[in-house]
């Protein structure tokens, strides 16, 4: 944990709020050399990385009114070099998606993501994270997934492997969760 970090909460959040107004694509030179960007299943990348996976994702050419609504900024009182938000996306898919995925028409509504910006003495951002559904029971039509996965399942094309799809009980969790009940004793007496 940084002691005594040079930026003040309130200048932190500013910092986020003016990044994230001229879009994630454009945040290269906000970028630290060290950056890293983490999602739930996806990465550490490092900025090279990063820079070159968005350019192959332009959401707002699929979805040209999207908006991230983002809200609820706070800077993190265990890390105080750390901007907290929450992210509720919600596009209609007019455009072509993903370079081939032709529009469907369907609005996307997106669950509650928490997201993050950490930052270096510099004011550089260090690391993103993004993507960490927060309700997967809260309004959607994108079976609870956050991040790209919700988009490309919302249109009806998820990619093909299953950290991209909705939650389903494993066979051994379900087994486990019987066991549990059979032998749980009931609940306190």
């Amino acid at each position: 944990m940084p002691l005594n970090f040079p930026i003040t909460p309130d200048e932190l959040i500013e910092r986020t709020n003016e990044i994230l107004k001229r879009g994630v694509g454009e945040m290269a030179d906000d970028l630290a050399l060290d950056f890293q960007f983490v999602g739930p299943v996806v990465g550490p990348l490092a900025k090279e990385e990063f820079l070159k996976a968005i350019g192959t994702f332009d959401v707002t050419t699929g979805f040209p009114d999207m908006q991230s609504n983002y809200y609820h900024f706070r800077v993190d009182p265990f890390e105080p070099d750390r901007v907290w938000f929450t992210s509720r996306p919600v596009g209609r898919h007019t455009g072509t998606f993903a370079g081939s995925i032709e529009p469907t028409g369907i609005r996307v509504v997106c669950p509650p993501q928490a997201m993050s910006m950490t930052f270096n003495r510099q004011g550089e951002v260090k690391k993103f994270t993004v993507g960490a559904v927060m309700d997967r029971t809260a309004e959607n039509n994108t079976g609870g997934l956050g991040g790209m996965f919700a988009f490309f399942y919302a249109v009806g094309s998820p990619l093909p492997f299953p950290e991209a799809k909705p939650w389903k009980m494993s066979k051994r969790y379900r087994f486990f969760t019987g066991l549990g009940r059979i032998f749980g004793g009931g609940g306190s007496k």
